[in-house]
């Protein structure tokens, strides 16, 4: 019933306090109590020897946070990778072509998470494979500079791409948006999570970027699970996409994916390195990371997503039954988000008369407590608290569990 919730509309799902019998209630507590108290080692490492406190990741797979953890065989692949020298650009060209065939794209390229693949894809639009214009990058005199994207998809990433000397046009609507294409339109942004916003959405917008002639890129940086994502955008007509490594993948933190056109991605690997004297210089990525990215994706499209949204659903509806039989708390229910990070998360929300509390008060008690807790970024102030389950270690959810208990019964 919980998968097809999610999957008809992705109707949020909850449950009341006022639904669970007093044998839950005393359960729950017990239960609770018998849950580990530590999803990682307390003994000494390298980050308790400098200072800092790992922490339960209930967030999600922000940069701030690390994002996700790689897995055992992506760490002995890039382990091995680092053991002897290889020619760079041969790696790329048969790692590119190894994800390109595994996704079903015309080409691929490894680069510095997707903040990379925004320069390079840039870049490349801008300069293409002419070595004078890739030189004099980011100086545009005499090319086209002027990158074409709708005012509701502005950005904090979009600074990447204005990295290349462009100037980004801002258009409202269709209309505006054909005629802002001109002689000096070198390609047309799009951020995908931010297409609900937009009066222009995907189809609409390939359409009128191959009707003037002008390539199209899209931001998907967080879009994948589902896995189907990952050739889905080229073949809805998108010239270049733009994937992290480091978040739904779980590949290396500082890796990312440019997929699309052979001759865009050809030229995006002639503007970044190891090319010296290129814009994309900066955004080097090693020998280990491109062949983690690629072990990681070969993992991930092996991997049995049905099992995995299912065991999400069942950690978050623990979390979510257990938030239900605190007093005060008014809901407690499962949500997915609509595009980007799109799986199982949990909700819950409380009377502040009942329990004087906002969000900002017990994400700050989950930080500083034992074990140290990040929970999903929202309104500071409102009742509210969002969490995500996937970048939790196995059980950690039960801890995450009894910490919010914790907190807001002792409020």
């Amino acid at each position: 019933m919980i998968n097809d919730t999610l999957r008809l509309g992705r109707r949020r799902f909850f449950w009341s306090a006022g639904l669970l019998s007093f044998v839950t209630q005393s359960y729950w507590p017990r239960l609770l109590a018998a849950s580990p108290r530590a999803g990682f080692s307390s003994a000494k490492n390298v980050y308790t020897r400098l200072g800092i406190r790992p922490l339960i990741n209930a967030a999600g797979t922000y940069t701030t946070l690390s994002a996700c953890l790689v897995p055992a065989e992506v760490r002995e692949a890039m382990e091995e990778a680092a053991q002897v020298h290889v020619s760079i650009p041969e790696l790329h060209d048969a790692v590119g072509k190894r994800i390109a065939q595994l996704v079903g794209v015309e080409a691929a390229l490894v680069t510095s998470g997707a903040a990379g693949s925004l320069t390079l894809g840039t870049a490349a639009c801008v300069a293409g494979k002419d070595q004078e214009r890739i030189k004099n990058l980011p100086d545009l005199q005499g090319i086209k500079d002027q990158v074409v994207i709708q005012k509701t998809h502005r950005f904090g990433y979009d600074h990447a791409v204005r990295a290349v000397g462009v100037k980004l046009v801002e258009v409202e609507g269709s209309e505006q948006m054909r005629n802002a294409l001109g002689a000096r339109t070198a390609m047309m942004l799009f951020l995908n999570s931010a297409d609900p916003k937009g009066s222009v959405k995907r189809a609409e917008f390939v359409e009128i970027g191959k009707k003037a002639g002008v390539p199209t890129m899209i931001d998907a940086a967080a879009d994948v699970p589902p896995a189907s994502r990952l050739g889905e955008y080229n073949k809805m007509g998108f010239d270049l996409v733009c994937f992290s490594g480091g978040k739904g993948l779980q590949g290396p933190q500082c890796s990312g994916l440019l997929l699309g056109r052979k001759d865009l991605i050809e030229a995006a690997y002639l503007n970044g390195s190891p090319h010296s004297d290129t814009i994309g210089r900066t955004a080097k990525v090693g020998k280990e990371e491109i062949v983690g990215l690629l072990t990681a994706v070969e993992l991930f499209l092996k991997r049995d997503h049905k099992a995995q949204l299912k065991e999400w659903e069942q950690q978050v509806d623990f979390i979510v039954k257990t938030a239900s039989s605190i007093p005060g708390v008014t809901k407690s229910e499962m949500f997915m988000p609509e595009i980007a990070n799109e799986v199982p998360h949990a909700r819950i929300q409380w009377d502040p008369k009942v329990l004087p509390l906002k969000r900002k008060d017990v994400a700050a008690r989950l930080r500083d407590g034992e074990p140290r807790i990040e929970v999903r970024p929202s309104s500071e102030e409102d009742p509210v608290l969002e969490l995500a389950v996937w970048m939790l270690q196995p059980k950690e959810y039960r801890i995450v569990a009894r910490r919010i208990r914790e907190v807001l019964v002792a409020s």
